[in-house]
C-alpha cells in the first residue's frame, strides 16, 4: 500500500495521537499532575458525553428533514396564531447561518408573510434545541426552562416592535 492510499486513514488520528504523546511526555515529567488532568478529562467526558451524543443525533435529524422550502408552506401567508407558533418553532429548530435564510424571508415577505412572523423566526433562533442537553447538564431544569421561555417571549416582543415600526414606515411611504 502506498503512502497516498494510507494517508486518508491516518490523517484523522493525527491530533488524538499528538495529544496522547503530549500526555505521555507530561506523565514522564510530572506523573501526579498528569493523572489529575486525565481524571478531570474523564469526569468531563462522562458528564458531557451523553448530552453531546444527543446533540449530534438531533442535528443530524434536523439537517435531514428541515429545509427552507418545507418552511415556506407554513409561513407563506398570514396565519394568525398558527403563524406565530410555526415561526417560533421554525426559528428554534433552524440550523445554519442566518444569511442562508434571507432569500426565503424575502420570498415569504413578497408572498404576504407578515413582518412579525419573519422577525419572530429570526428572534427565536437564539434558542437551540441541540444545545439544550448541555444547558441542562450545566444549569439544571429550572434555569434552563426560565432562560428558554424568556428568550421566546423576548423574541415575540422584539418581533412586535419590528412589525410596529416597519408597518408604520411602509404605510407612510404610500
Amino acid at each position: 500500500m502506498s503512502v497516498n492510499n494510507f494517508w486518508p486513514y491516518v490523517k484523522p488520528w493525527l491530533f488524538p495521537l499528538g495529544v496522547g504523546c503530549v500526555y505521555g511526555l507530561c506523565y514522564l515529567h510530572d506523573p501526579q499532575s498528569t493523572a489529575n488532568a486525565l481524571h478531570v478529562c474523564r469526569t468531563l467526558l462522562v458528564q458531557l458525553g451523553p448530552p453531546i451524543c444527543i446533540v449530534l443525533v438531533m442535528m443530524t435529524l434536523i439537517n435531514r428533514y428541515l429545509n427552507p422550502a418545507a418552511l415556506a408552506k407554513f409561513l407563506g401567508s398570514k396565519m394568525g396564531i398558527r403563524g406565530v407558533f410555526f415561526s417560533s418553532l421554525a426559528g428554534v429548530i433552524s440550523l445554519g447561518p442566518i444569511y442562508a435564510w434571507y432569500p426565503l424571508f424575502k420570498s415569504l415577505k413578497e408572498k404576504g408573510a407578515s413582518i412579525f412572523v419573519i422577525a419572530n423566526f429570526i428572534g427565536c433562533r437564539s434558542v437551540k434545541p441541540v444545545l439544550l442537553p448541555v444547558l441542562l447538564a450545566y444549569f439544571g431544569w429550572k434555569f434552563s426552562t426560565v432562560f428558554v421561555l424568556i428568550n421566546l417571549i423576548g423574541a415575540m416582543g422584539t418581533a412586535y416592535l419590528v412589525a410596529l415600526v416597519c408597518d408604520k414606515s411602509e404605510s407612510e411611504r404610500l
